[in-house]
């Protein structure tokens, strides 16, 4: 299934406000939809020069909640008196404290937010709030040529964010190259990136193309950025800056035309304060930012995304034979796997149950999957936590699963991706997470 589906359109009220640093009102920024980035960075959306205030200090977002200050892993706080905050929603007039420095907030009137009620959006789904957001931001930024930013925890669907931004965008009919940068090996980040030329290091048997210069006119996908050495993120600066890269062992510099989306499960506004991701990079990479939410927080798009998982690999009356009883379970189980876990739970219940039986999805949850329990003969059992053990189930079951889906296919990853309906990157990913060796 693929494109998007309006329903109606819907208001969310936000209630925002405006932050100024205490005795400088020509400071005042307001604050809205998007977050606003307090710190000592130059990039920052409100600067704050003074070597106690941390590069990414804190950040200020508006929700109907009131507006959202998070603490970035600072230093020295963020203080409301004698009350530290690492979260927290500000609905009246406060004053913050950053080291010496105060900040004064003041709220606004509430505003009302056009939403589009999309049901779906490429090969997303979802109804609440927040995934209304998610298509909206999309939307928005697919038709322009700024840098995205995909946050979320693994399983999230950072990369079909990227895909419907790429199928909205005047660049569609190119290419889509993707980038793990979470799995390229030690030493070899630069020419991955870059390409390079035949015989400039061990191992160059032929020339490599960088995956920039592959996707000319079409977008460069980078994925897990957080895990990207810290010794290539000035190159990487430097080649978007400059919109051309230099291949290792070339002397000559090649021009690029991409657009680029980049994904990561780490908050690199704390990484920035940690020292091991460049300030300069991210407000490079994040002119968009885009938070996919876990599934645990919207907990009430489950019963539609297992029928648009059931109806999309073409099981479409199979929803009408999942129990009552077995969705109570999927809405009280907390998904650390999220929206892949979902697609997988489905995906194999799906394929073992009975032609016209009921389908308990339940039955193949992590630590409710019967199958996964016996598998572990006791090992994990009450001995580990509950998320401990939970999770060791889990690893157990994927592992299972992709060994006999690798056994099946004779290793075949555009196979294995089309039966368990995941990206081939995925595929790949769970292959090398349990040492599965294809044939």
């Amino acid at each position: 299934m693929s494109g998007s589906t309006v329903a109606t359109t819907k208001h969310v009220e936000l209630r925002g406000g405006a932050i100024a640093i205490v005795g400088k009102p020509d400071s005042r920024v307001a604050v809205g939809a998007d977050p606003v980035l307090v710190g000592r960075a130059p990039s920052c959306t409100l600067v704050v020069d003074d070597k106690r205030v941390s590069a990414m200090h804190a950040e200020l977002v508006a929700t109907s909640n009131g507006v959202r200050v998070r603490d970035l892993g600072s230093k020295n706080g963020i203080w409301a008196g004698d009350v530290r905050i690492q979260e927290g929603f500000l609905t009246e007039r406060t004053t913050l404290s950053l080291g010496p420095i105060e900040l004064s907030f003041e709220p606004a009137e509430p505003e009302r937010m056009r939403l589009p009620q999309l049901e779906q959006l490429g090969d997303l789904y979802g109804r609440t709030p927040a995934m209304r957001e998610v298509f909206a931001r999309i939307e928005r930024s697919a038709p322009t040529d700024l840098t995205v930013l995909v946050e979320g925890e693994t399983g999230t669907g950072k990369e079909l964010v990227a895909q419907a931004i790429h199928d909205r965008s005047a660049r569609k009919d190119h290419p889509f190259v993707v980038v793990d940068c979470g799995s390229i090996p030690q030493g070899l980040a630069e020419s991955t990136l870059f390409g390079h030329v035949r015989g400039s290091f061990t191992g160059a048997t032929s020339d490599r193309v960088s995956p920039f210069v592959q996707a000319e006119g079409g977008t460069v996908f980078l994925d897990e950025l957080g895990e990207l050495p810290m010794d290539t993120q000035p190159k990487l600066l430097r080649a978007l800056a400059e919109r051309r890269v230099q291949p290792v062992g070339a002397s000559a510099w090649i021009p690029f035309d991409a657009r680029i989306v980049a994904a990561t499960r780490r908050d690199l506004s704390r990484a920035v304060n940690e020292n091991a991701f460049r300030s300069d990079l991210f407000f490079r990479i994040a002119q968009v930012r885009i938070a996919m939410p876990a599934l645990r927080d919207r907990v009430e798009d489950i019963p539609g995304l297992v029928q648009f998982v059931m109806e999309r690999s073409g099981a479409k009356n199979a929803f009408k034979r999942v129990s009552r009883d077995s969705m109570a379970q999927l809405l009280r189980h907390d998904w650390p796997g999220n929206v892949r876990e979902l697609c997988n739970v489905v995906a194999v219940a799906v394929a073992l149950a009975d032609d016209k039986g009921p389908i308990d999805l339940a039955a193949h949850v992590g630590a409710l999957s019967p199958r996964a329990m016996r598998s572990l003969e006791g090992a994990a059992s009450v001995e580990l936590g509950y998320h401990e053990a939970k999770r060791a189930a889990l690893d157990q079951f994927e592992k299972q699963y992709f060994s006999a889906l690798s056994e099946q296919t004779s290793g075949n990853i555009a196979e294995m991706s089309r039966r368990a309906k995941l990206q081939r990157t995925h595929v790949r990913k769970y292959m090398v997470t349990h040492g599965i060796k294809r044939k």
